[in-house]
């Protein structure tokens, strides 16, 4: 699904940052991967959520009107329900890609991401979490947990599927009376192929290098 003209979710992952986590292009690793974003208003505001398998079929969206007392809650909460919807759709063993543009809370989830899978080291370094958003981020780690793999990549706002249906969920609205879809990607390839950079290609003046 091109997300209202956007690329596919897994082409933004694939394209965009991962702090604190290398991230090789190898989009075929993640098999679900969910775009969030999070509105604030004094008028209110409202969470917008987008996921889609690793083949681009769209496995559930959100747009829902919501009042927060600031952007950061309401970065948190759309996170948190976003990650909630796909927990109830996906495998335990989902490797997941999360699509955000807040930098602090991607910085975050993969500093959860990697204190998952080291529980006796904790996160490399410490989390940065507004006091207002603990409880949403308990749930938020609990989730992240609960998948074999999760990262998170840092996207710019404008480029975020998941912004429109959190500004204007009074627009979006019908997105929410979608039937409910539990897909599985298509079969997982491994990728075992090095594929040298162009500069090593010809090193040994093969005639047929460039076949």
């Amino acid at each position: 699904m091109a997300a209202y003209g956007r690329p596919t979710l897994r082409d933004l992952f694939d394209e965009s940052p991962t702090p604190h986590i290398a991230h090789p292009p190898r989009t075929h690793h993640r098999d679900y991967y969910l775009a969030c974003d999070g509105s604030f208003r004094d008028s209110g505001g409202g969470l917008g959520v987008v996921i889609e398998t690793r083949d681009g079929q769209c496995v559930a969206r959100r747009s829902l009107p919501d009042r927060v007392p600031d952007n950061n809650v309401a970065e948190y909460r759309a996170l948190h329900l976003g990650l909630d919807l796909l927990a109830a759709r996906a495998p335990r063993d989902a490797r997941v890609g999360v699509l955000i543009d807040h930098d602090d809370l991607a910085a975050n989830v993969n500093r959860a991401a990697i204190a998952a899978r080291q529980p006796t080291l904790g996160p490399p370094h410490p989390y940065r979490v507004p006091s207002a958003t603990r409880h949403h981020w308990r749930g938020i780690r609990a989730r992240i947990a609960g998948f074999q793999e999760l990262r998170a990549a840092r996207i710019d706002s404008a480029e975020n599927p998941a912004h429109c249906l959190a500004n204007a969920p009074e627009q979006y609205a019908h997105v929410n009376r979608e039937p409910a879809r539990c897909l599985l990607p298509g079969e997982r390839v491994e990728e075992t192929t090095q594929i040298p950079p162009p500069s090593r290609a010809n090193r040994h003046g093969n005639a047929n290098a460039s076949d």
